[in-house]
Parts: C-alpha cells; structure tokens; sequence
C-alpha cells in the first residue's frame, strides 16, 4: 500500500520537478514504485474535491470490499444519485478506482502539505 499526497497552492511546479527527477534516478536503479500525488492550486479547490461526506466515503470503501455504487450507496445509507456523483469525482481525482469490478481505494493515508 502506498499513501496519496496532496500539495495544496505554493511552487507545484517546483516540487513536480523534484518528484518526477527523483522518481526517474530510483527507476534508473531498478526500484519500483507506486505513487500517488494530487496537487490543488488553492484551499478551495482541494475542499471542493474532498468533502465531508466523499471522506466517510473513502473510510468505508477502504475498510470494505464495495462490490458496486449501489451496494456502497446502500452501506452508507444515502441516495445513489449522490453517492455515484461522489464515486465519479473521487474517481477523477485519482482517490478511488470504480471498475465493473466494484470501487477500491488502495491506500491507507492521505498526506497533506499546504502552503501559506
């Protein structure tokens, strides 16, 4: 498993760079890797993507096998409508993988770093 990162507003483009150089010398080396990192130019952005109820929603599917939207919309006891809406914007985002499959969330933290 590995964690989400997040980068809320400052040097994206800066901090892009280091990470893709630093990914590409560990590939040279022959590791391999998983990596996960969103980046929101503000606050705003980040909050209009990761919402209260999308959160429980990632707790649950995380710690649940959710065969389908409408099994997870049932689990959660709310409306399917929302809850697919939710699922596609997570799933957007790069939070979640929705396949025929069922919904998945393959990591256990997200980590943030905002800048002032």
């Amino acid at each position: 498993m590995s964690d989400v990162k997040f980068t809320v507003g400052g040097a994206m483009d800066e901090e892009a760079s280091r990470r893709f150089i630093d990914a590409w010398h560990r590939a040279e080396q022959g590791e391999t890797f998983h990596e996960r990192h969103l980046a929101f130019e503000s606050w705003d952005a980040l909050s209009r993507v990761l919402t209260g109820k999308r959160m429980e929603l990632l707790r649950y599917v995380r710690r649940n096998n959710v065969a389908s939207v409408r099994a997870l919309a049932k689990a959660l006891n709310r409306d399917y409508s929302n809850v697919h809406a939710d699922v596609k914007a997570l799933a957007s985002a790069g939070l979640l993988d929705a396949t025929a499959k069922g919904v998945r969330a393959d990591y256990d933290a997200i980590e943030t770093r905002i800048a002032i």
